[in-house]
């Protein structure tokens, strides 16, 4: 656990309600919701960013997809459609350093999802 991260509350089991958890997870919805559906999905283990995975994490990161796969169809997104998106760093929108999959769903959502430049 590192110091003073809120991620690393949540998954200690501090703080928070989660929708999801399992012996390499945990998820919970975003307190920021940009879709009908949003949960974050989050390792419990500490990395502060996407920069920061070594190889031995690998499993790591494939238990948030294993999860977000789970948590999706239990909200009824697999069929429709979901979005699973990891940002790395500031300007790529990542505002807790703690690696997260945003799981995000419930309607169409379009390509490339940021605006057109004018």
């Amino acid at each position: 656990m590192a110091d003073n991260c809120l991620f690393c509350k949540i998954a200690a089991g501090e703080i928070g309600e989660l929708v999801y958890e399992n012996d390499h997870v945990v998820a919970f919805r975003d307190i920021n919701p940009v879709a009908p559906t949003h949960v974050l999905v989050i390792p419990r283990k500490h990395i502060s960013t996407i920069n920061d995975l070594d190889p031995v994490d690998a499993e790591i990161v494939g238990n948030l997809y294993l999860a977000a796969k789970e948590i999706a169809a239990a909200e009824g997104l697999a069929e429709r459609g979901y979005r699973a998106t990891m940002n790395c760093n500031a300007d790529a929108g990542q505002s807790v350093f703690h690696i997260h999959l945003h799981l995000t769903g419930g309607h169409a959502m379009g390509w490339p999802p940021w605006p057109e430049k004018g």
